[in-house]
């Protein structure tokens, strides 16, 4: 008898759920406080201060780049100079340097490649007192200005960042809340290069790599094959395209190269998605759950006993 495969859901029941998670996504956006972002902006706010007030209005900026990189407050803030702001990881591109802490103390020299490297892109609609032609200390209201749209534009980084951690760990916890519900057992992380080192039936661990990508959970079947699970939240609807259309589709079609119909793709979502995106990744080779409605899955997993 063929192994059994998750159902195939028509339009008309994608969009009650996908309704449903756009309903829940907006309740939760709502509920959510603004001392958070008061908070985050606060300490953004000293941040900025303190680096215009070491550097005197960024005009003695080589002369501080050693302390400035140093302290990781200031090194954020540092990145937040730049218009539009430069992550991390494209700064140790920018500047072809490490951002570990250790080096940088080791070699000042490192330090001012970063801070120049920032300056080169400086926002002077913030910063309009430090031009090319003209490098002077700010005036009051400059000076307050530019503090605070920095902290405004870190502030909300940070909380969206949070957002979107706090919802991808929260959504993983259900699902294995669920499992664990069916008498799933719990066991390590590990690496699984070949399917004899997954979870075994009734077994899931948390994120592991599954051939060459990795899971947010790998769960044992029943009959004896393998699930892979990608939690999605997605804000909007253009950006499910990145979460599930790209991500999650992607690593179901090489979890298919490298192990064929042994492993069972599977997205389990929550927020704001476009039906005709879902269909397309169902048309692609990924089965899809949703975060309200786990029963739908712990229910599937069950018939694959027989």
């Amino acid at each position: 008898m063929p192994s059994k495969l998750p159902q195939i859901w028509t339009a008309e029941q994608l969009e009650v759920d996908r309704l449903r998670a756009r309903g829940l996504f907006r309740e939760e956006r709502m509920r959510e406080p603004l001392e958070e972002y008061l908070e985050r902006f606060e300490e953004a706010q000293d941040a900025f201060e303190t680096l215009l007030e070491t550097t005197v209005d960024l005009t003695q900026m080589a002369d501080k780049a050693a302390d400035i990189v140093a302290d990781p407050k200031l090194l954020e803030a540092l990145r937040y100079l730049a218009g539009p702001p430069v992550s991390a990881d494209d700064l140790r591109v920018l500047a072809d340097t490490t951002l570990a802490r250790t080096q940088l103390l080791a070699h000042p020299d490192v330090a001012l490649k970063i801070v120049d490297t920032i300056m080169i892109g400086l926002d002077r609609r913030r910063f309009p007192w430090f031009t090319p032609n003209e490098k002077r200390e700010a005036s009051h209201t400059e000076r307050e200005s530019a503090v605070l749209s920095s902290a405004a534009l870190l502030a909300s980084q940070r909380v969206a960042t949070m957002r979107r951690n706090a919802s991808k760990t929260a959504q993983e916890q259900k699902v294995k809340d669920a499992l664990s519900a069916v008498r799933f057992e719990l066991v390590r992380a590990r690496r699984i290069d070949h399917l004899s080192k997954a979870p075994q039936p009734g077994q899931f661990c948390s994120e592991s790599r599954l051939g060459s990508k990795k899971a947010d959970i790998v769960a044992g079947l029943w009959d004896l094959r393998t699930m892979g699970i990608e939690c999605k939240v997605s804000n909007s609807a253009v950006n499910s395209i990145k979460r599930l259309n790209h991500d999650a589709v992607a690593k179901a079609k090489i979890w298919h190269d490298d192990f064929g119909n042994q492993v069972v793709p599977v997205a389990v979502l929550s927020g704001v998605y476009d039906l005709a995106n879902l269909q397309l990744a169902q048309s692609s080779g990924i089965f899809l759950f949703w975060a309200h409605d786990l029963e739908k899955l712990t229910n599937w997993i069950d018939t694959t006993r027989s």
